[in-house]
């Protein structure tokens, strides 16, 4: 059923969540292959995705993958002599009189700088090839009909049973009736497919239960009242009926039934309504209401009858799932998440259990985690930042005061796993009231309706933040994508970030910015999305600019002209309604931009192909034709188009294809391809709509920080501004200090602009998912927008030419799908860069499906991604450093992790490194699960390698959160990462990494073996050498000639075994690193160089 995978291992499997409301709702999620799944206690939901589709091949492209010519800022960077040409940039003309060749160089071996060079250049050229081979094989246009309809499961039966001697008792057949009433009157039940309901067979029942219990229930059948009141007084919170028995086998007959049906294709989603619960009993007793585990079973089914690898049981009633959990505690197929009241054991089953402390057995270490409340009163912040900070990052590798729209939101972000094959099966709730509106609100969201605006505090209050930052630091050990890095402000060399603390001291203090409930808020759209959901605009006069003196300049015409044939190739674009496209007027534009720069682009029409040249060169990176303002004009006025229909209802969200792109240009200058800021412009044409600050969200999620949308702003608390983008110390364009984490707003609008720079290239769904849930939703969430807009460029993505990094398409329509839960579902998406046709129209796709509701994709294997799934160091450190930032101003990101030992009865170093198969699990980007099963990959015991003593360079500022395989804590900052004052003949340890993600790149030791005394194959150094572990050639060290270095820049090969120390090195990882996928070539190795073995404690 269901293990960790890494978080860029993702789901294409099946899920079963249950569902539970105020007591009452709980999910489980069942995922087959390469799918996770979720479950949740008393309400049920399936997620199931189906594996394998086959896909339709690429259409060709005319077009190459990479601008045969560069910008102005990039033909800048080039050295003399050099042109950019159809290949790239050319080698200097040869000098020597005319006519005669000059005669070649003599040949030498490459420098180390030649040799990185061209090892990158060989590393692009490959990326590039399997990008066009992996699109080839991605189809979002599947021929198999993509699962459709909400199954809705009941029977009156289930009615027919009750409590002989209290009629009081709260678990009543009004429970049911009650739910069957309101969906009828809010006209949900008419919307579904409706599913039989059956009894479960003995086999069925047995997956789970005893015989004995079995044999016990079936004779209550024949009971009279006085014998079934003294068999119930045996056990907890429980009470028989002569239906029971049969009542029982039909509640878990029937989520079977739903299973079934999702799990076939017929239905996309579905839920059950059923009684009596079940997350509490046990393999072989009843307890707390509940008679057979109908959650269990279905896993079970799942698991053994429908052939799925793995299972995600989420479960939030405000119970815990007792009997769920210790069904699988030693079970590494299911993942058993649950978050509920405990009250540090006070509250209802009273079991240590309970605690986060609890994370499995055996085999199943790390496959429980539990997220228990110390207090009532938890509210819709506490659980939704619960979901984004620890549920939503593994799933990807009672009085509690939560409102029935708060179910809406976690279904909605549970249907972005397994492709949104879902199944709710209801579980507690006994407030008549708030049971029946949460079921009608979560059954919305399966059938696609926009979740409504959530109740109550925006922020969740400091026991949710602790409870939550205990379950971090206690899971982090097992899975990856929990890990965090602490970084200490007051060490960074981030420019502004001293200033962004104020007067503070390097300790963030509280800010107390606007409460958003007090102010407010547009009315709520109506509980059905509208008839046409997404908008789509675009007018193909924007083709009309270009470039007149470089025909392969990045931003050119077939940028648009290319994602909406691809929209209409894949049919997506019929399922939109065509919003009408037009001119920006000049007052509109005078919203962002001076008279004087307005008017100096409208006098660019008319005027001569030199005097346009002379134009353009004024501002940096940009072109201009006689064409170019109306164009200009045309994507700021579709983009106010789609402000109009969504803040109408006219549609539920709408995507503009649109270029020039906007989000560099300034008040009163353009930039980086960007005449006018056409998101900035939306932002301040839908506040002049409403007739007040309306709150907007801009996220900007293009590889280039949106200089100009942040200037705009950054005095303005209406609009949050979050931009995503790759940074490298303020080298990458536009470059300067403004955008590093340190820049958070100036006077009103402080904390309102949220930075997430990269400092290295590659970066991926790995980074991109983490940093969403993280950092960006959490204080989205907090902020309460009315409007999102999404500057979406797609230069961050795998082969684009200017970005470097490696979003999949897959990757952004999760982004887009999760964005989907804020504003009532009022999202924008605007086309900004991308200059990768063919990814650019693939992401664009992606993220319209989500629009429109079709959950997310996971990748085919051909797209997995060639680097760790994991975030990079570096990530890491930039989301750590954002957050030390910003949690002065959003109280939803104080969370501080611990390091702590876990409670678990056996050694996790006695757990099979191998508990699943990895042969069907496919790649979706960032946010998966951690797969123990991955070969040569190794125990998932791993630590954060920001507090790991480098070879090279240092960074004392980082701290890393989590606990070692031995269990003992990280290391105060700088541990590890700086020499201490030791007397000069006094030795130190170097602590390596007891895991690192490219040991799958080990080789097997040749079967001719080392030859620990072999030259450089280079230079014939005898001195420090190290023998390659994937291709076994023996290099000098970087502190000879530099060899090994430059053989892994060219090669890829990241793993060397230096001959002088049998230490193990990791060039990407930049860390020693220690582990048996290593033991061979260390064992082989010490034998030759010392005569005896290695000893057993290396």
């Amino acid at each position: 059923m269901v293990s960790p995978t890494p978080l860029s291992a993702h789901v294409q499997g099946n899920c079963v969540t249950q569902l539970c409301l105020p007591r009452a709702v709980r999910m489980v999620s069942l995922r087959a292959g390469q799918s996770d799944s979720i479950r949740q206690r008393p309400g049920e939901t399936i997620f199931l995705k189906g594996g394998g589709e086959q896909m339709k091949p690429f259409p060709p492209n005319p077009e190459p993958l990479t601008p045969t010519c560069n910008p102005p800022c990039l033909a800048a960077a080039m050295p003399p002599g050099v042109s950019p040409g159809p290949e790239g940039p050319s080698a200097p003309a040869p000098s020597g009189r005319a006519g005669r060749q000059a005669p070649p160089p003599p040949r030498r071996s490459p420098g180390l700088p030649e040799a990185k060079r061209r090892g990158r250049a060989r590393r692009l050229h490959q990326e590039v090839a399997e990008l066009q081979d992996g699109l080839q094989h991605l189809d979002l246009a599947a021929e198999k009909p993509v699962p459709s309809g909400t199954g809705l499961a009941y029977d009156k039966e289930l009615t027919s049973f009750h409590c002989l001697w209290d009629k009081s008792f709260p678990e009543c057949p009004a429970r049911l009736t009650s739910i069957w009433t309101k969906l009828v009157e809010d006209g949900l039940v008419e919307r579904c497919v409706p599913v039989q309901a059956r009894l479960a067979t003995e086999e069925e029942i047995l997956l789970v239960h005893s015989p004995q219990f079995l044999a016990l229930m079936a004779s209550t059948a024949d009971m009279e009242e006085g014998k079934l009141r003294a068999l119930s007084d045996t056990y907890d919170s429980v009470y028989l009926h002569p239906n029971s028995y049969h009542c029982a086998r039909l509640a878990a007959g029937t989520v079977l039934a739903v299973v079934d049906k999702v799990l076939s294709g017929e239905l996309r989603n579905g839920l059950a309504l059923i009684r009596p619960p079940g997350h509490h009993a046990q393999r072989e007793r009843m307890d707390g209401y509940c008679l057979f585990n109908h959650v269990a079973i279905a896993a079970r089914h799942a698991r053994e009858r429908r052939g799925l690898q793995r299972v995600l049981i989420v479960d939030w009633d405000v119970h815990h799932g007792q009997g769920t959990q210790f069904i699988f505690e030693d079970d590494p197929s299911v993942l058993y998440f649950s978050v509920h009241r405990y009250d540090n054991g006070a509250f209802w089953p009273h079991l240590p259990d309970s605690d986060s402390s609890a994370v499995g057995r055996g085999q199943g270490c790390g496959f429980t985690i539990n997220l228990p409340w110390n207090q009532p009163g938890m509210t819709d912040a506490d659980y939704i930042s619960a979901f984004l900070q620890l549920l939503l990052p593994v799933a990807f590798e009672g009085q509690m005061l939560v409102s029935p729209a708060c179910f809406a939101h976690l279904t909605h972000m549970l249907l972005a796993l397994a492709g949104g094959k879902v199944v709710l099966a209801l579980e507690g709730g006994y407030n008549l009231h708030s049971l029946t509106e949460g079921v009608s609100a979560a059954l919305g969201s399966l059938l696609g309706d926009p979740c409504p605006p959530l109740a109550g505090p925006a922020a969740p209050c400091p026991s949710a933040l602790q409870s939550i930052s205990k379950a971090l630091g206690i899971h982090a050990q097992f899975w990856p994508s929990l890990q965090r890095v602490e970084v200490s402000v007051l060490s960074t060399e981030d420019e502004g970030v001293e200033e962004a603390l104020g007067e503070t001291g390097g300790v963030p203090s509280p800010v107390e910015l606007p409460c958003p409930e007090a102010l407010p808020f547009l009315e709520a759209p109506p509980p059905r999305r509208p008839p046409a959901c997404t908008g789509l605009v675009y007018d193909e006069r924007m083709t009309q600019h270009y470039n007149m003196w470089d025909s392969q300049h990045p931003e050119r015409p077939q940028r648009v002209t290319r994602a909406l044939s691809r929209l209409q190739e894949l049919g997506l674009e019929p399922r939109c309604l065509r919003l009408p496209p037009r001119l920006a007027t000049e007052p509109e534009l005078l919203l962002c931009h001076s008279p004087e720069y307005v008017a100096g682009l409208r006098a660019t029409v008319g005027l001569r192909p030199r005097e346009l040249h002379r134009a353009g060169s004024r501002y940096n990176s940009v072109y201009m034709c006689g064409e170019s303002f109306e164009a200009a004009c045309l994507a700021a006025g579709c983009v106010l188009s789609a402000v109009d229909a969504v803040l109408a209802g006219q549609v539920q969200n709408a995507v503009a294809v649109v270029r020039p792109p906007g989000h560099h240009a300034e008040p009163d200058a353009a930039c980086g391809f960007c005449l006018f800021n056409s998101v900035a412009l939306a932002a301040r044409y839908a506040q002049q709509v409403a007739g007040r600050p309306l709150r907007v969200l801009i996220l900007d999620w293009d590889i280039h920080h949106g200089n100009g949308i942040q200037h705009i702003f950054e005095e303005d608390p209406s609009v949050l501004y979050i931009s995503l983008h790759r940074y490298d110390a303020g080298a990458f364009f536009p470059g300067g200090p403004a955008g590093g984490a340190g820049q958070v707003g100036r006077g009103q609008g402080r904390g309102y602009t949220l930075n997430v720079p990269w400092e290295e290239p590659r970066a991926g769904d790995p980074e991109y998912l983490p940093a969403l849930l993280r950092l960006c939703l959490p204080v989205a969430y907090q902020f309460r927008p009315e409007l999102v807009l999404v500057a979406a460029g797609f230069d961050a993505a795998q082969g684009d030419p200017l970005g470097g990094c490696l979003v999949t398409p897959q990757g952004y329509g999760t982004m887009a799908w999760l964005l989907a839960t804020l504003a009532c579902g009022r999202l924008i998406l605007a086309l900004e860069g991308g200059y990768n046709l063919a990814a650019t129209a693939e992401s664009l796709a992606t993220c319209v499906r989500a629009l429109l509701g079709d959950p997310p994709l996971a990748p085919p294997p051909v797209l997995a991604l060639p680097l760790s799934p994991h975030p990079q160091p570096s990530a890491l450190r930039a989301l750590g450093l954002a957050s030390a930032v910003h949690r002065t101003y959003w109280a939803c990101l104080r969370l501080h992790v611990p390091s702590m030992d876990c409670d678990a009865s056996e050694d996790r170093s006695q757990a099979p490194q191998e508990a699943l198969p990895s042969d069907d699990l496919s790649s979706l980007g960032s946010l998966s699960l951690e797969d123990r099963s991955q070969e040569g990959l190794g125990s998932p015991d791993s630590v954060p390698v920001g507090w790991t003593r480098r070879k090279m360079k240092t960074e004392p500022e980082l701290e890393g959160v989590g606990i070692n395989p031995e269990g003992e804590e990280a290391p105060p900052e700088g541990a590890g990462l700086a020499a201490p004052d030791l007397p000069e003949d006094a030795l130190y340890a170097v602590t390596p990494l007891s895991w690192c993600p490219h040991l799958s790149s080990v080789a097997p030791v040749p079967p001719a073996g080392l030859d620990i005394l072999a030259p450089c194959q280079k230079c014939g150094c005898q001195g420090e050498n190290w023998v390659c572990l994937t291709c076994y050639q023996v290099l000098c060290s970087r502190y000879v000639a530099g060899h090994m270095v430059a053989h892994g820049d060219a090669s890829g090969h990241p793993m060397v075994l230096s001959f002088a120390d049998l230490s193990a090195w990791c060039y990407d990882c930049e860390a020693y690193i220690h582990h048996p996928t290593l033991l061979p070539a260390k064992i082989l190795a010490h034998r030759l160089k010392f005569g005896n073995e290695l000893p057993a404690l290396l």
